[in-house]
């Protein structure tokens, strides 16, 4: 007799390793049904801190904005410093601390560095703030946009209550930038042009 033949039973083999795994499944019913309402659940609280992140960014940015355009101080730092930046280089100018481009030009004259400050618009008396001026450097004197040389108290006036404030207990000066009457330019008259001294404080 021949010897029986063994059967051999042919098995599918799966393409590669990921073929050989099975997706998991939720067997229970339950689970099924809220598995989907518990990922809905956690893709809208995802969504609503990310909201939220940009409200308060956006929050925070209308803030400082809103601050800085009601800003009515601005601190220039110690008196002896400032002071020696003036008489080594010449007076400061400020680019618009009070709106509508108008530059503040802060002067200070004598070694006493608790007086004799005085602030100007960075522009001619006779002229409008369209009227650039461009320091000397080391000088008291300015440039305009017409080749004209001027002193400091040949500058437009500030409004009235903006000046400079010492702190002579802390000294340091500050800038009041609270405006209380708007800007008069065009003219010549030498009481308009001659700045703000500053008051002490302390």
């Amino acid at each position: 007799m021949e010897p029986a033949l063994e059967s051999v039973v042919a098995l599918p083999h799966p393409a590669g390793t990921l073929g050989a795994m099975r997706r998991p499944q939720l067997k229970s019913t339950f689970a099924r049904a809220v598995a989907p309402v518990l990922a809905g659940i956690g893709f809208i609280l995802v969504v609503g801190l990310l909201l939220w992140g940009i409200a308060a960014l956006i929050s925070h940015n209308r803030k400082d904005t809103t601050e800085n355009l009601s800003r009515t101080t601005q601190e220039l730092g110690s008196t002896t410093f400032v002071a020696g930046v003036i008489d080594d280089d010449g007076p400061l100018v400020l680019q618009d601390l009070i709106g509508n481009d108008r530059n503040i030009v802060v002067d200070h004259t004598g070694s006493d560095v608790n007086a004799n400050w005085a602030v100007y618009l960075a522009h001619p008396a006779d002229r409008d703030s369209t009227c650039v001026i461009t320091l000397v450097k080391g000088t008291h004197t300015f440039t305009d946009c017409e080749g004209r040389t001027l002193t400091v108290d040949q500058l437009a006036t500030v409004p009235l209550g903006v000046s400079p404030i010492v702190d002579r207990a802390a000294g340091t000066i500050t800038l009041d930038l609270t405006a209380d009457a708007p800007v008069t330019t065009g003219t010549t008259d030498t009481t308009a042009t001659s700045g703000v001294t500053g008051t002490s404080g302390g």
